[in-house]
C-alpha cells in the first residue's frame, strides 16, 4: 500500500496530488481516487502506469522509496527534488518536525508541573479522538496521519507492552493521538480557538506517557518504559 508522500515522474516531470486536488477528493471522488496512490496519480494524470518511475517520500522521518523505476537516473533527481519540496504545497496543515520516541529520551524526576499537566490531560484527552478527527483527518487524509501514527504507535506500544494492562490501552492511544494532533496547524479544534492538546504533547516531549485505569494515573518514561509515577489526580498538585 502506498504511502504518504507517493509521487511518480516521467522523463523529468513529477506528478502528484497537491493540496487543492486533495481537498476537491473530499468533496467528489466518484472514481475512488487515492491521493497516495500510485496508480490514482497516473489514472488522475493519464499516464502509462508501467512507464513512470514511481517514489514514496516521507517528510517527517526522511525515508525515501522506490516503488518503480524505468530510469535510474530519475531516481537520483527525483530524491533531490521532494527533499526540498514545500510541503505546504501538499498537506497545507502539516507541521515537519522530527518524530519524539519518548522513551529514548532520559526519565525526568516528576514534579508539580509534571503533575498539573497530566491533570490538564485528564480534563480535555476525552474530546482527543473526536476533534483530532474532526480536524486533522478528514482534511488531511489517512494517508497523513498514518505516517505520523506507525512511527509513534510502533515505538511506544513495543515500549510500554510489558508494562500496562489490557485495561488501560485506551489511554495510552489517546495520549498518540495527543502527540501525533501536534504535527498539523488548525485553526479551530472543534470550535476552540486555542489548541487544547498542548499539555499531552509537554508530557510526550519531556519523555513520559501517562496510563489510566479508571482510578489511577501512571507516567512512565526511559527506555524501559518504567511507571516513575502513579497516583490520582489532585494529589499533591
Amino acid at each position: 500500500m502506498c504511502k504518504f508522500f507517493s509521487f511518480v515522474t516521467v522523463e523529468n516531470n513529477r506528478y502528484y496530488f497537491n493540496w487543492q486536488q486533495r481537498q476537491e477528493l473530499l468533496k467528489n471522488n466518484p472514481d475512488d481516487l487515492e491521493p497516495d496512490s500510485h496508480s490514482s496519480i497516473c489514472a488522475f494524470h493519464r499516464l502509462d502506469e508501467d512507464k513512470v518511475n514511481k517514489f514514496e517520500y516521507n517528510p517527517l522521518t526522511g525515508e525515501f522509496a522506490v516503488d518503480q523505476i524505468n530510469d535510474k537516473n530519475n531516481q537520483i533527481t527525483s530524491k533531490k527534488w521532494v527533499t526540498k519540496l514545500d510541503f505546504m504545497k501538499v498537506c497545507e496543515p502539516l507541521i515537519i518536525k522530527p518524530i519524539i520516541h519518548p522513551f529514548s529520551l532520559p526519565a525526568p524526576v516528576i514534579t508539580k508541573r509534571h503533575k498539573k499537566l497530566l491533570n490538564q490531560w485528564d480534563s480535555v484527552r476525552a474530546s482527543v479522538k473526536a476533534s483530532v478527527g474532526a480536524s486533522v483527518w478528514d482534511s488531511v487524509s489517512d494517508s497523513v496521519r498514518g505516517s505520523v501514527w506507525d512511527s509513534v504507535w510502533d515505538s511506544v506500544r513495543d515500549s510500554i507492552w510489558g508494562s500496562v494492562s489490557d485495561s488501560v490501552w485506551a489511554s495510552v492511544w489517546d495520549s498518540v493521538c495527543g502527540y501525533a494532533s501536534s504535527f498539523f496547524s488548525i485553526e479551530k479544534w472543534q470550535g476552540i480557538s486555542v489548541y487544547p492538546f498542548q499539555c499531552c504533547v509537554d508530557l510526550w516531549e519531556r519523555g513520559l506517557v501517562p496510563s489510566y485505569d479508571g482510578t489511577i494515573w501512571r507516567l512512565h518514561s526511559g527506555k524501559n518504559a518504567e511507571k516513575v509515577w502513579s497516583g490520582e489526580i489532585g494529589e499533591d498538585k
